[in-house]
């Protein structure tokens, strides 16, 4: 496909429908997504224009943002580069979402992170910068919820209460997602106190999570206005052998039909509720993320047209 069957197919969309990819800085992509030469130095920002114009992406998911606060000048040189109204998906502070400390962290390894869930931090260093540099494009923001050990001994019952208090401190004039890296905390608990906010949960491929066509067969899991999928890896996947496997990401190696047909029913409950989804897919998936959201829109469309 060039760049003319790309727009053509994006203009067949249905409305609602925002395709983007987790992070947008790879060089396999040139002759792709970009029509310039990859840049040696300081390269996020105008790859960012250039990814913003490829046809078929309305979001992009800002996953830099999970190991630190985005500084006011880079939300300005980003907001520099993106129309108005182009909504990033952003990863939020790892420090508010990690429950304990990993091995990473050598001197608290094994500690519980007393900023667990924090909402003063998240709306003081996170919210607060966005809104002031960035809220031409602020879209949801995804607090991926790292794994929480069973040593922490916290109760799908448990982690539902923590969740509820600290969404009930957050603002109100922003968009949230949860994202799980416990299967057990998929509970009828946890998905009321979703709604009770209207938070949305994010349905997430991920290793050790359970199929997004599990997660969308749970009881009332779409929770909020909006609908947000991340589709990272397939499941038993780890983040390591796909890097090894897929880089430089500069095609489709290992197609997902499984995981391709749990967004594309994704897709169609959230447009038959009458709702957004933003739709996020990794270079882990398949290889290429703009060719498999190429491949998922041309599977909408015909899908579309058949009925």
């Amino acid at each position: 496909m060039d760049a003319t069957d790309f727009a053509a197919l994006a203009a067949r969309l249905p409305r609602g429908v925002r395709f983007g990819t987790s992070s947008w800085t790879y060089p396999g992509w040139c002759g792709l997504v970009y029509s310039s030469p990859y840049p040696k130095t300081r390269p996020s920002a105008p790859l960012l224009g250039q990814y913003a114009r490829f046809p078929l992406f309305g979001t992009v998911g800002i996953d830099s943002s999970f190991y630190r606060p985005l500084e006011q000048e880079t939300l300005r040189e980003y907001a520099a580069e993106l129309p108005p109204g182009f909504p990033c998906v952003s990863k939020v502070w790892d420090r508010i979402t990690v429950h304990t400390f990993g091995r990473h962290e050598k001197l608290h390894s094994g500690e519980p992170n007393p900023d667990f869930l924090n909402a003063a931090l998240f709306e003081d260093e996170v919210l607060g910068p966005m809104r002031e540099h960035f809220s031409q494009n602020t879209g949801p923001f995804v607090f991926e919820l790292q794994a929480i050990p069973r040593s922490a001994r916290l109760s799908a019952g448990g982690f539902a209460d923590t969740l509820d208090t600290f969404l009930g401190a957050l603002p109100r004039d922003a968009q949230y997602a949860i994202e799980l890296r416990n299967a057990e905390y998929l509970s009828e608990a946890y998905f009321a106190v979703l709604r009770e906010h209207d938070v949305a949960h994010a349905f997430n491929s991920w290793t050790r999570m359970p199929s997004i066509g599990e997660q969308l067969d749970r009881e009332d899991a779409i929770t909020a206005p909006f609908v947000v999928a991340r589709a990272l890896m397939a499941p038993g996947h780890t983040y390591e052998d796909s890097v090894d496997a897929f880089a430089p990401f500069d095609r489709i190696q290992v197609p997902r039909p499984d995981v391709r047909a749990d967004l594309l029913r994704l897709i169609k409950a959230a447009l038959g509720r009458g709702l957004g989804i933003y739709v996020l897919v990794n270079n882990r998936l398949e290889g290429n993320s703009p060719l498999t959201i190429a491949a998922l829109a041309g599977m909408l469309v015909e899908e579309s047209d058949a009925q």
